[in-house]
């Protein structure tokens, strides 16, 4: 009998269970509230001001009230309305074929060239890591997963190789995301700190783990090449390379209207970084350039309208499971507030880290975003659930929240390449037919090492004051 690979619960029922699990802790943890003061225009924890209080632990009418709170909470439905439209527009980008026909393109001239051939791995994965640090590549991968399987296996690598390209690729982008709006701008708008502000020490962070991941992967393809019978996936590999019939000499040159959409997609970017350095564009504005951006895209290459809307809600139903978890994780909070209990846990927390030294404190808060992360895959999601916690623990224990916003996205950003409770690894791993546990074997050892930089991030932000 074949073994069965780790089936965890789907994250909303996750969440579920989690809200459960609190509504009962509010019968056990004593209420408390912390006195808050006005700082630099945002509201602040005053560490020595904490007074336990009367409070309401959570009745089961009350946890049948959650999820609704979530949804109609008005900071909760800025976020959600943004995923849906930034992940819709994108998707019209997507169906016009524009970044498919890059990809060919240049894969053939990868397969063309035997000297260029080793730039295959790294040039494709930054080009991932760049989409996933500025627009947040995530879902979008998985569609990605059958072509570099396929163009891998053709240019003599494996399925894992073929997998880390798209995936490791904009996973790496995501952790050490620079523009990232649906990590970074939503975790420093819940963290009342400029949106994208900070960005030149997280460029340093980008650049370095994505150099570094590039290198570990670059390894392994060099190593899998020479020999390929050293891959976990070898014997299925023989069978793949019947299926995928990627042909790398076909001709399909970029048209007049793709390269107007690539030129129309790289001037949005542009206008992005532009609107929130220059313009204080936040949430509202951003998601109204990606559907002006999406509505473009339709119109240059002439896509009709039904094709569009299709394209637009395919792209919605992608990420309707993290606006889902951003509600849950929202009305999680409304459940945690009206039982004041909140404060209750920042107290105990800086009891605990609060004598520290500061970079070992960060760093046991990397620990508590990775175990969080496992439960809540979501970045966004995750973002509305721990950054109203942390950024005030980080205001009791001296921690800037530029600092914790850093610290949230390293543990949500490196995890997710693992973790089986994300939606998106398995669905990637599922398209490429790789079991979850030789997928978490291979890659665990480089994770450690991805912890690595991260902790080292995390311990210069602390030193230089960031």
């Amino acid at each position: 009998m074949a073994k069965k690979s780790f089936k965890a619960p789907n994250t909303i029922v996750l969440m579920f269970i989690i809200m459960i699990s609190v509504a009962g802790l509010t019968w056990i943890i004593p209420a408390g509230e912390y006195d808050r003061t006005m700082q630099d225009g945002r509201e602040v924890v005053v560490p020595s001001g904490y007074n336990e209080v009367e409070g309401e632990p959570a009745t089961i009418f009350d946890l049948f009230l959650v999820p609704f709170k979530g949804f109609t909470e008005s900071d909760a439905v800025a976020i959600i309305v943004f995923i849906l439209f930034v992940a819709g527009s994108f998707s019209i980008i997507e169906e016009t074929g524009t970044l498919r026909q890059i990809i060919q393109r240049a894969a053939r001239f990868f397969n063309r060239n035997e000297k260029v051939r080793p730039m295959f791995i790294p040039f494709f994965m930054l080009l991932f890591s760049i989409m996933g640090s500025t627009f947040g590549m995530s879902e979008e991968t998985i569609v990605f997963i059958p072509l570099f399987v396929g163009l891998s296996l053709a240019l003599g690598y494996d399925a894992i190789v073929g997998i880390s390209i798209p995936f490791i690729g904009a996973g790496l982008g995501f952790a050490g995301a620079v523009y990232n709006p649906f990590t970074v701008g939503i975790a420093q708008g819940l963290a009342e700190i400029p949106i994208f502000s900070g960005a030149g020490f997280r460029f340093v962070l980008w650049l370095t783990i994505t150099s570094v991941g590039i290198l570990l992967i670059s390894l392994y393809g060099k190593k899998i090449y020479k020999n390929p019978e050293l891959s976990s996936t070898f014997k299925t590999d023989k069978k793949r390379r019947e299926e995928f019939h990627f042909n790398l000499d076909e001709q399909s040159p970029l048209t007049g209207a793709q390269w107007a959409i690539l030129m129309m997609f790289l001037g949005g970017m542009a206008l992005l970084i532009i609107g929130v350095k220059l313009w204080g564009w936040y949430i509202m504005e951003l998601a109204t350039l990606f559907l002006v951006m999406g509505i473009a895209a339709a119109l240059i290459s002439r896509m009709d309208g039904d094709t569009a809307v299709d394209a637009f809600i395919k792209g919605m139903n992608n990420v309707m499971g993290a606006a889902i978890v951003v509600a849950l994780s929202k009305g999680l909070l409304i459940l945690m507030a009206d039982a004041k209990i909140i404060d209750s846990v920042l107290h105990s927390l800086s009891s605990v880290i609060g004598d520290l030294a500061p970079v070992v404190s960060a760093n046991l808060m990397l620990g508590v975003q990775t175990l969080i992360n496992f439960f809540i895959p979501s970045g966004s999601g995750q973002a509305a659930l721990t950054i109203p916690i942390m950024a005030p623990l980080g205001d009791i224990i001296g921690l800037s929240r530029q600092t914790i916003v850093l610290i949230y996205q390293l543990g949500d950003g490196i995890t997710n390449l693992i973790i089986p409770t994300s939606g998106v690894t398995l669905g990637v791993l599922g398209m490429a037919k790789v079991e979850w546990d030789q997928w978490a074997k291979w890659l665990l050892p480089k994770i450690l090492v991805l912890y690595g930089v991260a902790m080292v991030f995390i311990s210069a932000a602390i030193v230089i004051g960031y």
